[in-house]
């Protein structure tokens, strides 16, 4: 149940992530569960489709799921951002002192980002602007940033031409901690974005062992560019998963770590 006194701001993040989680809203519903009036909802939600973040419907809105759509750093950063949290600390578990890891661009992979000063003599390769900088100052972990194109609003680099390519088909990572927009039991794992598939599929292969980090917003999807077929992939780290996406994950023969 919402807090009562919600700011504006607040309830906005919270209805988009309802919406995103169960795929639609009625105006209804959203009064009962935010204990406002109709107009008051109304106003939210024509600025969240103002802003591009869902489908207005009559009567209620829709989630904007079209395969080529792709919210920038802003709006994916105050979206399950307790999931998000609780992701990385599961992940960070799976990190041990003195390894060399790849951190794909992400929200996800910057809260893993900021945990890392607890452990020892670590080295991250990353395409990520704010990740590198969060580790800038840090005593106990060494970055190696990629060069490339910055994609404008996405914090992030891609690579181009061969210089990039040859440098990173040059290392050797234990891990990599890979980003996500969609992830299908079908599939794998998609990006709408083609160029930063290709850079993702990169950096997978220079690396020992392959983590998905997702929160469960994000299952059952699919986007344009496909950059990780399941079996690409070895662990997937989310904060919830169904009985039978447990079951299909086994069969895939991926493991599933779920964040307490």
């Amino acid at each position: 149940m919402p807090e009562p006194g919600m700011f504006v701001e607040e309830r906005k993040i919270k209805i988009l992530e309802r919406i995103e989680t169960q795929r639609k809203a009625t105006v209804a519903e959203l009064c009962d569960l935010f204990n406002v009036s109709s107009a008051t909802i109304r106003n939210d939600l024509r600025d969240l489709e103002t802003a591009g973040l869902l489908i207005r419907t009559h009567g209620g809105a829709m989630v904007k799921s079209k395969t080529g759509m792709e919210q920038d750093m802003t709006q994916r950063g105050v979206q399950h951002l307790p999931e998000k949290r609780r992701i990385a600390e599961a992940a960070l578990r799976l990190v041990e002192d003195g390894d060399t890891l790849i951190l794909d661009s992400g929200t996800t992979t910057l809260e893993l980002a900021r945990l890392l000063e607890r452990k020892q003599d670590i080295t991250v390769v990353t395409n990520d602007l704010t990740i590198a900088l969060a580790l800038e100052d840090s005593l106990s972990a060494r970055v190696l940033f990629m060069g490339g194109i910055v994609r404008r609003k996405y914090h992030c680099t891609v690579l181009y031409g061969s210089a990039g390519r040859d440098i990173l088909a040059g290392l050797s990572v234990d891990k990599a901690f890979m980003a996500l927009n969609s992830f299908s039991l079908d599939k794998g794992a998609s990006t709408p974005d083609i160029n930063h598939a290709e850079t993702k599929k990169l950096m997978m292969s220079i690396a020992a062992k392959v983590i998905l980090l997702f929160d469960s917003s994000k299952m059952g999807r699919n986007s344009f560019a496909l950059f990780a077929p399941l079996e690409s992939i070895d662990t997937i780290v989310t904060d919830s998963l169904s009985a039978l996406e447990r079951t299909r994950l086994e069969e895939i023969g991926i493991d599933a770590v779920i964040a307490d």
